[in-house]
């Protein structure tokens, strides 16, 4: 099986930690490159929403994240779907007769990126030299529940390829059909450009 789930949490660890001092690119092939590319975008978004919840950059700056952001979300939604199309032509998941898992491989990837962003950023906050003490351990508390989750949701993404490879698990990709960017499907959009 290609999607090796340790390999892939260790990557986005690693990347997050590289782009905060390089300029980020998506890195790898296949399966990877795709997982890569998802957490590209993550890495984009976090920091694009850090500037639109700024005051003091004026309109126009918040303006342009939240057209980054916007455009960063629907790419990160593509690459949780192109990652699911591989994972359904690898494992061939069951239609039937078996339980149905409500999220898809592909979903929790993207959340165990989230939760390497997480991680890194709230690593930074335990070691904040102007934080005080009690900021630092609260971060600290935090920190350790967030690497629990990250590691239980690595076994957990294990675990259901795992199970859908041997048919004792299936999931559905229904795609996520965002409206908020296509110009046919929002009525701000259609209404002012004549898009139908």
């Amino acid at each position: 099986m290609p999607f090796s789930i340790p390999a892939i949490a260790a990557l986005q660890a690693d990347l997050t930690a590289l782009w905060h001092t390089t300029t980020p690119a998506a890195i790898g092939e296949g399966f990877q490159r795709l997982a890569v590319e998802n957490h590209l975008r993550n890495f984009q978004l976090w920091h694009e929403e850090d500037v639109a919840r700024r005051d003091d950059l004026g309109f126009e700056a918040v303006y342009r994240a939240k057209r980054h952001i916007d455009r960063f979300n629907q790419e990160r939604n593509n690459f949780i779907e192109e990652m699911d199309k591989l994972i359904v032509a690898e494992l061939a998941p069951p239609d039937a007769g078996c339980p149905r898992n409500s999220e898809t491989p592909g979903m929790m990837i993207d959340r165990l990126s989230i939760l390497a962003l997480k991680e890194y950023h709230m690593h930074e906050e335990t070691v904040r030299a102007d934080a005080t003490p009690q900021h630092r351990d609260k971060c600290a508390e935090k920190l350790a529940r967030i690497r629990r989750q990250r590691a239980d949701l690595a076994t957990c993404i294990a675990e259901l390829l795992a199970d859908v490879a041997a048919h004792r698990r299936t999931f559905a990709v229904y795609y996520q059909f965002k409206m908020y960017n296509d110009p046919s499907l929002n009525p701000q959009l259609y209404r002012n450009t004549g898009a139908r």
